[in-house]
């Protein structure tokens, strides 16, 4: 095999991979949010497997990631798991409420179709701590997932998206005269 002809190929690709002399200037864009109440959009979900644990047993999951916006427009992903076990009933409910989809008090069929990505709402984002390869280590998760029909007010917007208008007694929103 020459290593010399193979070095030289151009090997970027549309997929994101590099060739060997590919220039490259991104820094890492992790951001950690401070704890608190944030708005999210669902950016995207797939469905997986649970292969089981000490808690939960073998079960099918949805891994959704949510996009969060920082008070300074700022968008962080956070992923989380919702198991579909009866153990989690209460976290899947928490989350179909917290975009609409689930009335207090009562049922719901569970949608996970694509019509879920852009669904909003508001949630708690705390920090946790782990460890990883001896090294303490820090990542946004949600604490809570808000229904809609009782979500804390977010004191202040993201850069460059504008405030929701305000809705009035009757479901009708003001506009210009």
């Amino acid at each position: 095999m020459d290593y010399q002809n193979n070095y030289n190929q151009a090997t970027t690709q549309n997929d994101g991979s590099y060739g060997w002399d590919d220039v490259i200037k991104e820094e890492s864009s992790f951001i950690l949010l401070p704890a608190g109440d944030y708005r999210f959009t669902i950016k995207d979900f797939s469905k997986g497997r649970h292969t089981g644990s000490d808690k939960i047993p073998a079960c099918n999951k949805a891994i959704v990631t949510f996009e969060v916006i920082s008070a300074d427009g700022r968008s962080v992903e956070v992923t989380e798991n919702f198991f579909l076990h009866q153990k989690m009933e209460w976290k899947l409910s928490e989350l179909f409420a917290s975009i609409g989809l689930k009335k207090k008090n009562e049922p719901v069929r569970m949608m996970w179709s694509p019509e879920l990505i852009g669904k909003t709402g508001v949630c708690k984002i705390n920090i946790h701590n782990y460890q990883k390869n001896g090294e303490n280590r820090q990542i946004n998760r949600i604490e809570k997932l808000y229904p809609s029909y009782d979500q804390p007010a977010i004191s202040s917007q993201p850069v460059n998206q504008p405030a929701p208008a305000p809705v009035q007694a009757g479901g009708w929103t003001p506009g210009k005269f």
